[in-house]
Order: structure tokens, then C-alpha cells, then sequence
């Protein structure tokens, strides 16, 4: 998942050297990038679910692009932040990046890092990156609040979830972990193998739910994979426990681009992911602090 950089409120971040040691396609515009981070700066402190930040700047392939954006935009393009697929307790930290579409009238600018860092063949290459970042984490006490996590995510949203679970997972927290995930088809589906052997390994932990919205037989592919979007009764189904469960919401929202057109034609702008889950869940009357969500756009 990535976005343009926000404020963090944790500790003050730290600029490592990192270089990286491998590259997984995921999907067909979807990679995970494997990246040594240089020891000198200190042990490496970071949670399930942050994020880190890469400045375009300091790549030359990307300047010209650089430059253009900088000068139709009339500011500094500012520094990408990408969610953590690794967990702490992992060799590597890894970040998960999509090749972010450029679509006529629909989005005002293309895509300036993601398309390098997916398909730019970095392998062995080195770069800056600053973390860590972010608040999209489980609480310290998260066993006394609960022990029902549910994880809502669309595409790329997948990635800090993914990082939650295998966190909890291996610290052994007494959670029970849903996992709906919300994709076009199956081909799109991120660590799809990788949850299937979460959940096999952990039947009593992790639950498995896909959802696609493009797929004209989805029955194929097992009982875990439902048709179209993350509806109001699919929530209902797998929230139970209404009361005490807590529910980590990830996946594309409004963006302030979409809400400057929205004001320009005078019409509303269309929920995305993130505001139809976030209605859905307060049909179902789940209190707001009980709603961790990241959004991006």
C-alpha cells in the first residue's frame, strides 16, 4: 500500500540505508520488495501494520518525472509511504508496492515511484528510506480488549493486516483472526498462498474470506470465496461478537482530488471502499472505538 507521506506521531523517525536483496512479483502490477537495512543507525523498532517512507528525489531515473509533476502541481512532491508486509520477528523488512494506474479523467496525475519500484529491476540496488511510522497497530493490551480481530482490506490494504496476523501469530496472542479481503479477481489477490498456510497451520486462529467482484464463477474456487463487494450481511456473518470484536479496516477512500471534483461539478463525491465498509459497520452499530482504519487513495 502506498500514499503520500502524513505526519507520524510516534517516536521521531530514522533514515537507514537499505538495499535490496530480492524482488517477488506478487500480481502482475503488484511486487514485494526485500530490503537489508544498514545497521549503523541503530536496532531496527518497529511494529506490525507501520509504514516507511521513500523521497522520489533521490532516484535520477525518475527526475524528469520529478520535475514535470513539481511544476503542474506548483510544490515539492513529497516523500511515498509504503506499509510493511514484514513482521518484526522477520529476517527482512518488506514493503508491498502496487503500480498505481494512471485513468483519464479519473485521476489527476500518473503514478511517479510505484511503477520503478515494482518493475525497475532494483535487485541489489541501494536506497534511502525513513521509518517507522504510523498508528495502524494492535494495542499493547489488545487481549484485554478482545479476542476477535476482524481485518476488512481491499487490494493493497492487505498489506499491514498481513503483517498484524503473522505478528500475532508468532507472539502468540490469545486473538482469533477473520480475514475478508475484497479483490477484483482471483489473480489479484495478495499473499493468497500465504494466508491459506496461516490458516491451515492456525485453524482455530485465522479465518480465510476472499470476496471478488469480477469474477463470473467464483464457486471454483471454495466456499471461502464469496461474489462481490464487502456487503453489509457478509459483516453481520462473520462479526458475531459485535461488542467486543475489533476491526481493522484497510483499502482506497475519497480522495482530496475527488472531493476538489466533487465541489467543481456540484455533485457528491462516490464512497469507495473504505466509507462503504465504515457505513456497513455503523449499520451494525460497531462503535467507532472500535474501528482501527488506514485509508488511501
Amino acid at each position: 500500500m502506498s500514499a503520500e507521506a502524513t505526519p507520524s506521531r510516534a517516536k521521531r523517525p530514522v533514515e537507514y540505508e537499505a538495499t535490496v536483496t530480492e524482488v517477488r512479483m506478487e500480481t502482475h502490477d503488484t511486487a514485494t520488495l526485500l530490503l537489508e537495512l544498514d545497521s549503523g543507525a541503530g536496532p531496527l523498532d518497529y511494529k506490525a501494520g507501520q509504514f516507511l517512507n521513500i523521497d522520489p528525489h533521490q532516484f535520477r531515473a525518475i527526475a524528469h518525472q520529478c520535475a514535470y509533476l513539481q511544476e503542474q502541481k506548483g510544490r515539492k512532491e513529497p516523500p511515498r509511504s509504503y506499509s510493511l508486509a514484514s513482521a518484526p520477528h522477520e529476517r527482512h523488512v518488506a514493503i508491498t508496492v502496487k503500480d498505481e494506474e494512471f485513468i483519464p479523467g479519473v485521476t489527476r496525475y500518473p503514478p511517479l515511484l510505484s511503477p520503478l519500484l515494482v518493475h525497475g529491476r532494483l535487485v541489489g540496488a541501494k536506497l534511502k528510506v525513513t521509518g517507522f511510522m504510523g498508528p495502524y497497530v494492535l494495542p499493547d493490551d489488545v487481549t484485554e480488549r478482545t479476542d476477535h480481530v476482524l481485518h476488512v482490506v481491499a487490494g493493497s490494504g492487505a498489506v499491514p493486516n498481513f503483517a498484524i496476523v503473522k505478528d500475532a501469530l508468532h507472539r502468540g496472542l490469545k486473538l482469533r483472526h477473520t480475514f475478508l479481503a475484497s479483490n477484483k479477481t482471483w489473480g489479484d489477490i495478495l499473499y493468497r498462498e500465504e494466508l491459506t498456510a496461516l490458516e491451515r497451520a492456525a485453524p482455530d486462529r485465522v479465518r480465510v474470506v476472499h470476496t471478488l467482484t469480477r469474477e463470473t464463477d467464483e464457486t471454483k474456487y471454495g466456499p471461502q470465496v464469496r461474489k462481490g463487494r464487502v456487503a453489509e450481511a457478509l459483516l453481520h456473518e462473520l462479526i458475531p461478537d459485535r461488542d467486543t470484536c475489533l476491526v481493522y479496516v484497510c483499502g482506497p477512500a475519497i480522495t482530496p482530488w475527488d472531493r476538489r471534483k466533487a465541489l467543481e461539478t456540484r455533485t457528491p463525491a462516490t464512497p469507495r471502499f473504505m466509507e462503504a465498509v465504515l457505513g456497513h459497520l455503523h449499520a451494525l452499530e460497531i462503535p467507532d472505538k472500535r474501528i482501527k482504519r488506514e485509508a488511501y487513495g
